[in-house]
């Protein structure tokens, strides 16, 4: 076994052949981290995949530097799961590696200079640049390039580098750093020695003449006779700003006082009461038999429970028979920031058993999350789809809530893959069970569960045998019609919301659209304010006074005149959610409004701070975007209206029906959740449309059939598995000609109906690249591992075409 397989940090086909020295065949192992050097000098972190002894033919392997772990750092369940996603999603396993890892675990080379030994340096012949350097290195023997800029303009430093490489004075150093450190907490005592020889009023003597150095050693005195076993952290003795450092060290110099430092956990842990879960209902304890009985037959679940059924109660029952048997569980979530209530019931139940891993980390609370792991120390990890990549020792359960959110399937990071089907078989590499949880599974999970490749559960009642909510349509058209309108709103709707505010409840307002207005637009000339890098026109935000670009991020100040023909008169269309909010306020000028989207949810503790004033009934009316859709479970919320519902359904995508449904039925469920006297207001052009008319009938088997008789009509999914290839350029006309290439590379291995494109983007231009798409709608079942091979292979001579090679290419697996 003199070979290794590594995967390295990089976005790179595979894995790399290395030689394992003789010293090092002894211990090391897969899973383990190693330094590898790389195309030169550069030395990388790299993570043995596999051991062999199948010598290359075509090359001379490197060698191992070092090996950085003493204990693999990856199970050997991880690794097959990575070998998965890779060939599922068509992603490399460095793209994997770069993902799942902490920057602080993956080292790497950096590169510094320093002079070369016993050099002689001639200053007359250097040029200013090369002089500070010189002189630089002989004070601090190594610099970094980053450093550099700091005395060396950055246009001049890689010629001054070179010139100084040429005249054999400096040469390059590649150093590697640990970049994790643990924090450090200090703390202080009185020496020890001087308590034993009870010399104290010889001390106290001694520090007459500097009064703040003895109050301060009676201080820490007090605290340590008080309680002996106390730890008496240094930062509180000079928090009220009685005593500083300028006093305390004379006592250190004196050894009166002795510091030390022990390490800390960034993370907080809950200290406070434990509690008990509270008893099932009886439909709950009926569905949790029905969960044990498809664990028995090592069947995974789908849990479908209606909004306020109490699957949360269910989960808490199986996390707990789960840590009884001593084994881990994982808690994903779509997105950490709205999971306040759920977190706040598991803290109080399980305390310093339970562990947080999201995005929202710093990279060194990562680094102990994940060690916490790797030593067993966390039974219950709360977390987000990056949470599936870490070193579980003995996991047992795998519960995925709100199955059918998009946040699952991220496309804004690589490797592009859907953390809730993942889940299924990740939970299959470990021999866990896993649940799918949602009031509105996506219809890919419904199907399957019908199939019976998982058990279907279904909650159809409300916890405490609460009334569902009462849907009702309003004709929009007709209201217009018969001037029964105010703004955007029916006096029918308006009324309502004035009835349920009377009766000292509180009522939300559902308008997806971030913004106040979609579009400024000049009345004279017709000219709109597009983004200078995307092909979309900028949202006019009313409350930053800009105009933003929701793609790009780009912002502009809101033009007073057209830039165009120079007119005052700039109208604002379209609806935005910020319009919705200012008409409402204006329209209850006496009662309080909030706003619950992306732009006002941006500060530190502003999704708190909006709980905790609906939770105290210090808000009437909550305005937001879909987020108010997620997470909410308050007493007094009994109204929820939806005034252009419409804007929901028309939505180039495939998907549109079924999530304007599930959001309508998300939010739905957030009114009535103690009364059952909630009341939903679906205010629509279009009341007769199927979606419309089946949420208001809410029988569940008869939407999820509409919705597959609509997608097996259309070739959709789940009856075909769906690839979408994107390809980005600067230029529009070599993206075009890459686009046309591979689409002609695809049609010679697959049929001409399985491949549909290219077509320019919905949005032919972010971020300044061009986009253009080809579809691939492929068969289920054994046909579809055929001719996933053959894009494989499509996507390999496209590759090696060397003109297209600065285009970017991006792979959707299950779009």
């Amino acid at each position: 076994m003199r070979y290794v397989q590594i995967v390295l940090p990089l976005n790179l086909k595979g894995s790399f052949t290395y030689k394992v020295p003789d010293e090092l065949m002894p211990v090391i192992r897969t899973g383990m981290r190693v330094l590898v050097p790389f195309r030169g000098k550069k030395i990388y972190t790299g993570i043995v995949f596999e051991i062999h002894d199948i010598e290359p033919e075509n090359f001379v392997p490197r060698e191992v530097i070092s090996i950085l772990d003493e204990l693999p750092i990856l199970p050997q369940e991880q690794i097959n799961f990575w070998n998965w996603l890779s060939g599922y999603y068509l992603c490399n396993l460095g793209e994997i590696y770069r993902f799942a890892f902490p920057s602080s675990l993956k080292l790497e080379s950096e590169t510094y200079l320093k002079l070369k030994p016993n050099v002689t340096v001639d200053f007359e012949n250097l040029d200013v640049n090369e002089m500070y350097l010189i002189q630089a290195l002989e004070v601090r023997q190594l610099i970094n390039l980053t450093d550099l800029e700091a005395f060396i303009p950055k246009k001049d430093i890689i010629k001054t580098i070179n010139s100084l490489i040429d005249l054999q004075y400096i040469e390059i150093d590649e150093k590697i750093g640990e970049k994790y450190k643990a924090k450090e907490v200090a703390y202080v005592k009185i020496n020890n020695s001087l308590l034993d020889n009870e010399s104290l009023t010889a001390i106290l003597a001694k520090l007459n003449k500097a009064p703040k150095q003895k109050d301060l050693f009676l201080l820490i005195l007090s605290k340590q006779t008080e309680n002996p076993d106390a730890f008496i952290k240094k930062s509180d003795l000079f928090e009220d700003g009685t005593f500083g450092h300028s006093h305390f060290k004379p006592l250190a110099d004196k050894n009166f006082v002795e510091e030390y430092y022990l390490q800390k956990d960034r993370l907080e842990s809950y200290e406070g009461e434990i509690e008990e879960i509270e008893e099932l209902s009886e439909s709950q304890k009926k569905a949790k038999i029905d969960i044990d009985e498809a664990f028995d037959e090592k069947k995974n679940v789908l849990l479908h429970g209606i909004t306020s059924s109490g699957k949360t109660h269910i989960y808490l029952e199986k996390i707990e028979e789960c840590v009884n048997e001593g084994k881990n569980v994982l808690f994903l979530l779509p997105e950490i920031s709205l999971t306040k209530q759920i977190t706040q019931r598991l803290e109080k139940k399980y305390g310093r058993k339970l562990g947080f891993y999201h995005q929202k980390l710093t990279d060194f609370e990562k680094v102990e999350v994940w060690r916490r792991i790797k030593n067993n120390d966390i039974q219950i990890l709360v977390g987000t789809r990056n949470a599936l990549f870490l070193p579980y020792q003995n996991l047992g359960l795998v519960i995925v809530d709100e199955e059918h959110d998009s946040a699952y399937k991220a496309r804004e990071v690589s490797p592009y893959f859907n953390a809730k089907d993942s889940a299924l078989v990740f939970g299959s590499f470990y021999d866990a069970r896993v649940i799918l949880g949602s009031a509105t599974p996506s219809v890919e999970s419904y199907y399957l569960a019908r199939k019976e490749k998982m058990k279907y559960i279904f909650l159809n009642e409300r916890f405490g045998n609460v009334q569902l909510p009462e849907y009702e349509l309003i004709n929009f058209k007709e209201a217009q019609d018969s001037k029964k309108v105010s703004g955007n709103f029916s006096l029918q709707l308006l009324d309502e919301i004035k009835r349920t505010l009377e009766e000292r409840n509180q009522a939300i307002i559902l308008h997806n659209r971030r913004g106040y207005a979609n579009v400024l637009e000049c009345e004279s000339c017709g000219y709109v304010n597009y983004c200078s890098n995307c092909d979309v026109v900028m949202t006019y935000h009313k409350s930053a006074n800009e105009m933003k670009c929701h793609y790009c991020g780009q912002r502009a100040s809101k033009p007073r005149t057209c830039p165009k023909c120079h007119s005052e008169n700039l109208n604002e269309r379209g609806v935005g959610v910020e319009q919705i909010h200012e008409e409402v306020s204006k329209l209850f000028p006496d009662n309080e409004v909030d706003r619950m989207d992306v732009d006002s949810m941006r500060k530190k503790f502003a999704y708190e701070k909006l709980y905790e004033k609906i939770e105290d009934r210090e808000t009437d009316i909550v305005v937001g975007t879909q987020m108010i859709s997620k997470g909410l479970d308050f007493d007094h919320i009994e109204l929820v209206a939806i005034p252009k519902a419409d804007s929901l359904l028309y939505v180039q995508d495939f998907r549109a029906e079924e999530r304007a449904y599930q959001l309508i039925t998300q939010v739905s469920g957030r009114a009535g959740r103690v009364s059952g006297k909630g009341k939903i207001l679906i205010q629509t052009f279009n009341p007769d449309h199927s979606v419309f008319q089946l949420i208001k009938m809410n029988q569940v088997s008869k939407i999820y059939y509409y919705f597959l008789k609509e997608r097996q009509k259309f070739h959709y999914p789940p009856f075909t598995k769906l690839i979408m290839i994107e390809l980005k350029h600067r230029k529009e006309d070599k993206v075009n000609r890459a686009s046309q290439f591979l689409g002609s590379v695809l049609r010679k291995y697959l049929p001409e109906e399985c491949v549909l494109g290219p077509e320019k983007s919905q949005i032919a231009r972010i971020n300044n690249l061009y986009q253009f798409q080809i579809l691939l709608k492929l068969p289920r079942g054994k046909n579809y591992e055929k001719y996933k091979s053959m894009v494989l292979l499509s996507l390999k001579d496209f590759d090696e075409i060397t003109a297209y090679q600065s285009i970017k290419k991006d792979v959707f697996v299950d779009f």
